[in-house]
């Protein structure tokens, strides 16, 4: 697992959006060969998305061959309602981008067989190969998605009945009044998000803390579900510096010396996006082994 620790909020989502738009642009994607993304929806990936569109006006990035799954959708909420996560995709991203709507996938809440919906979901993904790139948020809880504490770490997309914190957290999305929160909602499972070849998650926020430390120092645990990216052999976590209060401090300096020795040490062009050697430095680049050993760290 590696982790990235950056000042704020607005230094997390220009590293999450540039990793993002570097992975499309490096897959090389073409209408037989998609770059497959799975995406989320709140407060964590606004700024990603925002980006994103920025990136794509400026000409940076193309969506013409990429195709989205999003992770959930509430259960009874119209389509059309501002705060569906069909209305926050379109809003925050889709409809800026050159995306091809048919190439857009988010759950239907209002299926007339919920279970046949996420079973159909499930098979649009294995028929076109999987995620390449599952992008995820967190609640306080460590839940990722809407797989609540205790959810099945095993589990595939389903119908789930939301946590009370879950629905007080995201009251704030309708006027701060939990009645109007809807109770269900159909969510890929952590199963099906670890199948995805690579995970990267947003991790921002002191109330987020907890969840973090539980998902990094301690085990894996169905109570804290993104600590199952434990196990993934691609998985990224994206942080600010709010996020790391409940991590030991030998902790947040172990992953920090990390970074530091790829970008001052292997040199950062010599690593892959995905923290993959491509190349070793040569000996004329390298510094010997007392140079190494005396080499300063910028703390």
């Amino acid at each position: 697992m590696r982790l990235i620790i950056r000042s704020d909020y607005n230094e997390v989502s220009e590293y999450i959006s540039t990793y993002v738009k570097n992975r499309i642009n490096e897959f090389k994607p073409t209408k037989e060969r998609p770059f497959v993304l799975g995406l989320p929806t709140g407060s964590s990936p606004i700024g990603l998305y925002k980006n994103l569109v920025k990136y794509h006006k400026n000409g940076e990035l193309s969506f013409k061959h990429v195709v989205t799954f999003n992770m959930d959708e509430y259960v009874g909420l119209p389509r059309d309602h501002p705060e569906s996560y069909h209305s926050f995709m379109w809003h925050h991203l889709f409809k800026h981008i050159d995306i091809e709507p048919r190439n857009v996938n988010i759950l239907d809440g209002n299926a007339e067989n919920l279970s046949e919906e996420c079973a159909r979901f499930e098979k649009k993904i294995k028929d076109i190969g999987g995620v390449e790139l599952f992008i995820g948020g967190i609640g306080p809880d460590g839940h990722i998605a809407f797989n609540e504490p205790g959810s099945s770490l095993m589990s595939r997309t389903r119908v789930k009945t939301l946590a009370y914190d879950t629905i007080l957290a995201n009251s704030r999305f309708f006027d701060n009044d939990i009645n109007k929160v809807p109770r269900m909602a159909l969510t890929v499972g952590v199963g099906t998000v670890m199948d995805s070849r690579e995970v990267a998650v947003i991790i921002t926020g002191a109330h987020k803390a907890l969840a973090l430390a539980k998902c990094i120092e301690e085990g894996v645990n169905h109570m804290f579900t993104v600590s199952a990216i434990q196990l993934h052999s691609k998985a990224l976590i994206v942080c600010d510096e709010d996020a790391t209060l409940e991590l030991h401090v030998k902790t947040v300096k172990y992953f920090k010396s990390i970074e530091h020795v790829i970008n001052n040490l292997i040199g950062a062009e010599n690593v892959g996006l995905q923290g993959n050697v491509k190349k070793y430095p040569s000996p004329e680049v390298t510094p010997t082994r007392e140079a190494f050993y005396n080499l300063p760290f910028n703390r």
